[in-house]
């Protein structure tokens, strides 16, 4: 069961209108690393995980990411102001001029529509956990971007916050694998000593030497 509350996580506002800053904010809302792609992906995950815990901090996560699609949908919305207006966007998307009327609809910042196909579940707790590592991280990467081109003050109040999030949940999910790293497919096949083989194929130069592989692990975020 999932509930709406009607207030944001976090109110947003921005100083004046701008529709270009609009379309690329629009790639937080359907873009391949967004809030609607975590959100889902965190939520499809959870559907069969067995430890409690885990399961609950994904559906924690995913609707809080729910939330933050909810705040960047609203700040989308201030900043292209009341009405239609092609010059404002005068490169890249045009669709909410043009389709949706101004609704921040679920594309990227070219126009392409959102796609189940950017959601990554595999049913492996190991591999589906370092996934959602490397999401969040992805998401900080986009946020920094952002963050570098806009200089409205209140955009970038709501980019931090959520720049600061993503990297809570990081955080997060750091934790939850270790508690489970020795399991699943980190534990599914033995290191042989094909896994502890070099190929050098650059030449000249070698710049690393033969791996001697052990279970990936994070520091505990929390020490």
């Amino acid at each position: 069961m999932f509930k709406h509350e009607k207030r944001l996580l976090r109110d947003v506002r921005v100083e004046k209108p701008n529709p270009q800053y609009a379309v690329l904010l629009q790639e937080q809302l359907g873009g391949a690393n967004g809030e609607l792609k975590a959100a889902l992906q965190y939520a499809s995950q959870s559907f069969r995980i067995k430890d409690m815990a885990i399961k609950d901090l994904f559906l924690d996560i995913a609707a809080e990411e729910l939330s933050h699609m909810e705040m960047v949908a609203q700040t989308i919305n201030l900043l292209n102001g009341h009405d239609v207006d092609h010059d404002g966007v005068s490169v890249g998307e045009i669709e909410s001029q043009v389709l949706s009327g101004l609704n921040p609809v679920l594309i990227n910042a070219s126009g392409d529509p959102w796609t189940a196909h950017y959601v990554n579940v595999t049913g492996d707790l190991c591999a589906d956990i370092l996934s959602n590592i490397a999401a969040e991280q992805r998401a900080k990467v986009v946020y920094e971007y952002l963050h570098r081109q806009i200089n409205d003050k209140y955009v970038r109040e709501t980019i931090d916050f959520l720049l600061n999030r993503e990297e809570a949940h990081n955080a997060l999910f750091r934790e939850a694998f270790n508690k489970i790293k020795d399991t699943g497919s980190n534990r599914d096949f033995g290191v042989t000593e094909d896994s502890k083989l070099y190929f050098d194929l650059s030449t000249p130069g070698k710049f690393f030497e033969a791996p001697d592989p052990t279970a990936p692990s994070f520091e505990n975020p929390r020490k």
